[in-house]
């Protein structure tokens, strides 16, 4: 099954080589870009069903090893998950803020270069959040 999955993102990839390709090589890559990247978006949308797709057949079907080891190893898998499910939803929420900062640091800068140190200190707390959910999780898997 692995082998498939593999094989169907290896040939994705190629895709996307081939069509940057030509892209590159057409008589409008303006509207050569613009169907490549909608393309890109749409594969990744599809990746990202995949994905999503994949983690609830997992759910739903859990291993035998942790059904053969009693209430106490699923009630671990509850843990593990509620650990990376802190780290994970803190980086994203770190990612958008570091964009959000990011972006109007790059706008303040430009019109003002002396307030630099300023906006690395915005940024810098951004940063902090998916530290933040990286303890939770240390926590949690303490218990």
């Amino acid at each position: 099954m692995y082998t498939a999955i593999i094989v169907i993102l290896a040939t994705l990839v190629g895709l996307g080589l081939l069509a940057t390709i030509a892209a590159h090589r057409s008589r409008r890559p303006r509207l050569a870009l613009r169907s490549l990247v909608g393309g890109l978006l749409g594969v990744n949308g599809l990746i990202v069903l995949a994905s999503i797709g994949l983690m609830l057949l997992s759910l739903a079907a859990p291993a035998p090893v942790l059904a053969q080891e009693g209430p106490a190893a699923a009630d671990r898998g509850g843990v593990a998950l509620g650990a990376a499910l802190s780290t994970g939803l803190a980086a994203i929420g770190a990612g958008i803020a570091v964009g959000i900062a990011g972006a109007a640091a790059i706008g303040g800068i430009t019109e003002k270069p002396e307030i630099l140190g300023r906006t690395l200190i915005f940024v810098g707390l951004a940063e902090g959040i998916a530290i933040y959910g990286l303890i939770i999780s240390f926590l949690i898997l303490q218990q």
